[in-house]
């Protein structure tokens, strides 16, 4: 697992003060990489990022991707080779509160990085990170393919695959003549330390456990693919270099985990309670929120078959090191220490 192609390369990534982001950044760092970050998001408003002492090896950028003017700007600025879009509104319940910004964000956010890679001739390889979530979701029991119908249900599902969309039309109207090779990635569910999102059930758990209270648990019969974040961090980090080098590689992917790590949310906490420890218990509190899936699973075939990729870690030792991190991080000790020998020890294997 060899992230040499990043050194002294330079790299526009969009969202990364976000979770994901944050864990690309430093990867992007050791290696090497020129990084340009790209988020609206203040130094204050960005947790992991500011944790992770990773501004003074980047160049931090505060801007909106629905800002066309001022992305041409920095593009032309800073004329990048490898362009990775992450930057969203990521949650499906504040998309039930704000539609509209969702999508402006999801896809008028999308239209215009895209606008930016048509008119900046040094990008060579493009990458739209989505979801998961894009497919119609019919609730069976196997993994959707990459050729499955494209409709998320709730706002963000269904702007992120007009995200897709976008990407696919852009492909096909102005970049076959080869100059930016272009690939989607849609992503299960991950964790990892840092994300302190609310929502989501593992920086639920991490909140409960630091106040020693029951953790709350929505809805424990959902099945979701789980992975750790440094998983589809570095598979797309892989994708945008190899169809940097060979346009054949170009296409539309799924990242997720095997077979035995698709969870019950249910499952997930009694594993994160093994992992933490301290006589942690869970309460079933299911709210009868806003629909999501309740049975949600990727086929990753392709990517194994196309890159002789694979899962790295299995769920329980992602937990293991999400409450690393996160006891790391409660003691008030410096998470970046933690940060690079995961990843250290991920590249490994």
């Amino acid at each position: 697992m060899d992230l040499s192609f990043y050194k002294g390369r330079k790299v526009l990534l969009t969202g990364h003060t976000g979770f994901k982001g944050s864990w690309m950044s430093v990867m992007l760092a050791n290696a090497g990489a020129k990084v340009v970050g790209y988020s609206s998001c203040g130094k204050t408003e960005a947790r992991l990022f500011d944790l992770c002492g990773i501004l003074d090896q980047i160049t931090h950028v505060k801007g909106d991707v629905r800002d066309l003017k001022h992305l041409l700007e920095i593009f032309k600025t800073y004329r990048p080779e490898v362009v990775i879009h992450m930057a969203a509104q990521p949650l499906v319940r504040l998309s039930y509160e704000k539609p509209v910004d969702t999508y402006s964000a999801n896809v008028m956010g999308t239209v215009n990085i895209c606008e930016a890679v048509r008119q900046t001739p040094s990008v060579c390889s493009f990458l739209n990170v989505t979801t998961d979530k894009v497919y119609e979701n019919r609730e069976w029991e196997w993994g959707y393919r990459e050729n499955e119908p494209l409709d998320g249900y709730d706002p963000y599902s269904n702007s992120k695959s007009c995200s897709e969309l976008v990407t696919h039309s852009y492909k096909n109207s102005f970049f076959t003549d080869g100059r930016v090779a272009v690939s989607t990635a849609r992503a299960g569910n991950v964790i990892g330390g840092g994300d302190f999102a609310r929502d989501r059930i593992i920086p639920d758990c991490v909140r409960a456990a630091l106040k020693g209270e029951d953790i709350i648990v929505r809805n424990p019969y959902s099945t979701r693919p789980y992975q750790h974040v440094l998983e589809p961090v570095y598979a797309y980090l892989m994708i945008a270099a190899r169809q940097c080098e060979d346009p054949k590689y170009q296409s539309w992917y799924n990242v997720g985990p095997d077979e035995g790590d698709c969870f019950e949310t249910g499952a997930l906490v009694d594993l994160f309670v093994k992992c933490w420890g301290e006589g942690l218990k869970w309460v079933d509190r299911y709210d009868g929120g806003p629909h999501e899936a309740n049975f949600l699973k990727l086929d990753c075939s392709k990517l194994k078959t196309t890159f002789g990729w694979k899962p790295r870690w299995n769920l329980e030792t992602a937990m293991e090191k999400v409450v690393e991190w996160s006891k790391a991080w409660a003691a008030g000790g410096d998470v970046r220490p933690v940060m690079d020998r995961q990843i250290k020890e991920f590249l490994e294997g």
